[in-house]
């Protein structure tokens, strides 16, 4: 497995922007796919975007199309979600998460918290009015 850290989370008002990081680290590990989760006290935790780490393919939920952008950065080893024109709803605690064991590679896993089996611990993203 490999360990993640997230961080970039705050308090910002509408329309306001934020760039959230997500290191990695751990003994020798391949990555196959990575991905941006939210969850509030009300829902489960929901997909918000992914990137694959061969084809560099991006997928986002409909809800922040246009809006939030997933990048890497191979050097540093760490995973961005930049998110502009923060809406009150984007609120929630954002988990970054790596799929080591390809399961990502089968049906829509890669929109789905079991395709992956590493996570961060989370960082806050409150949007205020």
């Amino acid at each position: 497995q490999v360990q993640l850290v997230e961080s970039g989370g705050g308090l910002v008002q509408a329309g306001g922007s934020l760039r959230l990081s997500c290191a990695a680290s751990g003994r020798s590990f391949s990555v196959y796919a990575m991905a941006w989760f939210r969850q509030t006290p009300e829902k489960e935790r929901v997909f918000v975007a992914a990137l694959t780490w061969t084809a560099g393919i991006t997928y986002y939920a409909d809800s922040v199309k246009g809006r939030f952008s997933i990048s890497r950065d191979d050097a540093k080893n760490t995973v961005y979600l930049q998110m502009n024109s923060l809406k009150v709803e984007d609120t929630a605690v954002y988990h970054c998460a790596a799929d080591t064991r390809k399961s990502t590679y089968y049906g829509d896993a890669v929109f789905d918290s079991y395709g992956y089996d590493s996570w961060g611990q989370g960082t806050q993203v409150t949007v205020s009015l």
